[in-house]
C-alpha cells in the first residue's frame, strides 16, 4: 500500500502539528527557575509526560485546561515548590500560546488538496480552536477528548473516530493515522486496525520527551510533516 492510497489523514495535533514541547517549556521553565529549579529540558518534559498521562487516566472527563492545571500542581510537589494556584491556572490556559511547527501550515495546505483532514486530539474544543488559528486549514472533522469523554491512548477515542468516519462513508482501510506519539497514538491506532505514519519530530534526540514510552510499529516513519509531503509527491 502507498501513502496516496488513503482518502483521510487523521491527525494528532499536539506534538505533531503544534510544538507542544516548546510550548510546555516556555511556560514551565521560567516558573521553575524562579523557584530555584535547575532541571534540564528533557527532565522537565519527562516529568510533565508522566504527570499528564496519570491525570488523564484518573480523570477522563476533566477538560484539558483543568488537566494541565492539575499537572502543574503535581509538578510543584515533585519538585518541592510551593503550589501556586494562579500559576497552575495560567498553565492550564496556555495551549493557545503553544507554537505550530514551522512546516505545519504549508504542509497541511498541500495535503488538503489530496485528503480529507481530521483531528483526533487530547484537548478540549476551545483550546484546539486557538491552535487551529495557527494551522491555516479547515479540518473536515474535529474530534477532541471533550467530545469523547476520554483521553488517548484509550481505545474509546479511536472507536469514536471510526464511528465519525463511518458516518461520513469512510471505511477504516481508507484512514491513515498521522501522529508523533507512539504512546498516545500509534499503539492504540494499530490495536484498532488502522494504518499509521509516524511524524517522528524527536528523531535523533534521546528519550521520549513529553511522551511516555511505548512500543508500536508504524507503517511509515518520517521526521517532519514536510517529509510526509515529499513522500506523497514521490508516490505520484
Amino acid at each position: 500500500m502507498r501513502i496516496n492510497d488513503f482518502s483521510v489523514l487523521a491527525f494528532d495535533c499536539y506534538g505533531t502539528l503544534i510544538d507542544w514541547e516548546a510550548g510546555i517549556l516556555a511556560e514551565l521553565t521560567p516558573w521553575l527557575r524562579r523557584n530555584g529549579g535547575t532541571q534540564a529540558d528533557d527532565a522537565i518534559l519527562e516529568a510533565f509526560g508522566a504527570a499528564e498521562s496519570s491525570v488523564e487516566a484518573e480523570s477522563p472527563f476533566r477538560l484539558y485546561p483543568d488537566v494541565l492545571a492539575e499537572v502543574h500542581r503535581r509538578l510543584a510537589v515533585t519538585w518541592g515548590i510551593a503550589k501556586d494556584e494562579a500559576a497552575a491556572r495560567a498553565f492550564g490556559a496556555s495551549v493557545g500560546r503553544w507554537p505550530a511547527f514551522a512546516d505545519s501550515a504549508e504542509s497541511l495546505r498541500y495535503l488538503k488538496q489530496h485528503y480529507k483532514l481530521v483531528i483526533l486530539s487530547n484537548v478540549d474544543r476551545a483550546s484546539f480552536a486557538e491552535s487551529n488559528k495557527k494551522l491555516g486549514v479547515t479540518f473536515d472533522r474535529i474530534c477532541t477528548a471533550q467530545d469523547v469523554g476520554s483521553y488517548k491512548p484509550s481505545p474509546r477515542n479511536f472507536d469514536y473516530l471510526l464511528k465519525e468516519m463511518a458516518g461520513m462513508g469512510i471505511a477504516k482501510e481508507r484512514i491513515l493515522h498521522t501522529a508523533q506519539s507512539l504512546f498516545h497514538d500509534h499503539a492504540p491506532a494499530k490495536a484498532a486496525g488502522l494504518r499509521t505514519i509516524w511524524i517522528n519530530r524527536r528523531k535523533g534526540r534521546p528519550g521520549g520527551g513529553a511522551t511516555p514510552p511505548a512500543e508500536a510499529k508504524p507503517d511509515w516513519e518520517v521526521a517532519s510533516l514536510a517529509e510526509m509531503v515529499a513522500l506523497h509527491k514521490r508516490a505520484g
